[in-house]
């Protein structure tokens, strides 16, 4: 069986279906095949037990200049963390909180910010001459525009002493970046750094799959196939796994990069951060002050801690909660082992009724992203004059950049 499309975009994750929402304002009908049984990509939510677990660790930065172009926040009902974090003092005990609010989102929490026993006096003032200069870039492309370093070496250069870096950096960047050593570009870094200080780190009431199921609904009853893995492409045929081909016009890989490699017989060896994000239910919350929790103690089995269902009530059964513990650099696991070791630690943040917390499932994820180092350039979006690439491996590893580069692709196509 061989059927025509003018436009076929391989991938339904959030760039492939940016990419068509562009494509369908302009007049210009595509299609996507998506190889999963739902649209997101590494944007998937799952239920479970009541429960609603994202595939990791996620969190949606509203200030994303992509995300307040094409997505309705109103209708995604956005829950807020809180801004700022919550640090693990290590052999502490149950005391061994300190808590950092970002005094731009809360003017009374600047005496507790100025007061908490991380950095200096001049680390948090530095913190605030950092936000008046990330201020000053008006523009996302522009970040990425000076010559770099890693993030690391910016730190040091900047001023900020080795326990700012430790306690607080490291520990917090190293969660987005999912990489503890901090050599993701100090581009990136600057970048990051405004979105989390000018909006919410938020997640929809109903998980981060409501992100993409948003842009999906917007599209075309018929221009959506799901289950539909591609195997190879040869010009402008595509040939599926079920035995279908189909000829396009314009071809747009929209998958991850893994994917997109084998589809263009790339060899290229990539360098991928790692994390495993671990789920578990309890009867209570074992901190209702909505931010991350952080522990700068590397040999751990736990990075940072949040409770999704405090922020997100719907993530959670009534009178349960939900507690997400994420893992760095975790190259094989053992998810009973894990979650037994993360009990253990996690009792003496909380107390015995941790050993009481059902593990509910654990997400390793082995290419969460593109290791995005001081030194990287945006890949190619338009490899021949029919043949295109998106996603955020070809630019800078957030949802933006999935969304930044599908919006170019549709661009490049209707112009």
């Amino acid at each position: 069986m061989e059927t025509s499309y003018p436009i076929v975009i391989i991938g339904g994750g959030m760039a492939g279906l940016t990419c068509a929402r562009y494509l369908q304002k302009a007049g210009r009908k595509s299609l996507i095949l998506e190889a999963g049984d739902a649209v997101g990509g590494r944007v998937r939510t799952d239920l479970h037990e009541g429960f609603r677990l994202d595939r990791g660790f996620q969190i949606l930065l509203t200030s994303y200049p992509e995300a307040k172009r094409l997505l309705d926040y109103d209708a995604l009902d956005l829950k807020a963390f809180r801004s700022g974090a919550i640090i693990r003092q290590e052999g502490k005990g149950r005391d061994g909180f300190t808590e950092m609010p970002n005094p731009l989102k809360e003017p009374l929490g600047i005496f507790k910010a100025l007061a908490a026993p991380v950095g200096s006096l001049g680390d948090k003032l530095r913190l605030v001459e950092l936000m008046r200069e990330v201020n000053e870039v008006t523009r996302a492309e522009d970040f990425f525009k000076d010559a770099d370093t890693s993030t690391l070496e910016y730190l040091q250069d900047y001023g900020w002493s080795q326990e700012m870096i430790v306690d607080f950096f490291r520990p917090f960047f190293g969660g987005v970046f999912l990489e503890n050593e901090l050599v993701t570009s100090s581009n990136f870094f600057r970048f990051v750094f405004k979105q989390f200080y000018n909006g919410d780190a938020v997640v929809p009431a109903k998980g981060m799959q409501a992100i993409p199921e948003q842009l999906a609904a917007k599209l075309p009853a018929d221009s959506l196939r799901l289950n539909t893995p591609v195997t190879a492409i040869e010009g402008q045929t595509i040939y599926l796994r079920n035995g279908e081909k189909i000829q396009a016009d314009t071809i747009v890989i929209a998958t991850d990069a893994a994917a997109a490699d084998r589809l263009l017989g790339n060899n290229q060896e990539r360098e991928y951060n790692v994390t495993t994000c671990t789920y578990f239910a309890a009867a209570q919350s074992p901190s209702r002050k909505k931010m991350l929790l952080l522990n700068p103690h590397q040999l751990s089995a736990v990075d940072h801690l949040c409770v999704p269902s405090d922020v997100a009530p719907d993530y959670a059964p009534a009178g349960q909660s939900l507690i997400s513990v994420s893992t760095q650099n975790l190259e094989l696991s053992d998810d009973t082992k894990l979650a037994d070791d993360i009990k253990m630690e996690l009792s003496e943040w909380f107390g015995e009724e941790v050993r009481a917390w059902q593990h509910l499932r654990s997400y390793h994820l082995p290419q969460a992203l593109v290791r995005f180092a001081a030194g990287s350039s945006a890949e190619t979006l338009r490899l021949s004059p029919d043949l295109y690439r998106c996603g955020d491996y070809t630019a800078y590893p957030s949802l933006n950049a999935a969304m930044q580069t599908g919006r170019e692709v549709a661009e490049m196509i209707i112009g």
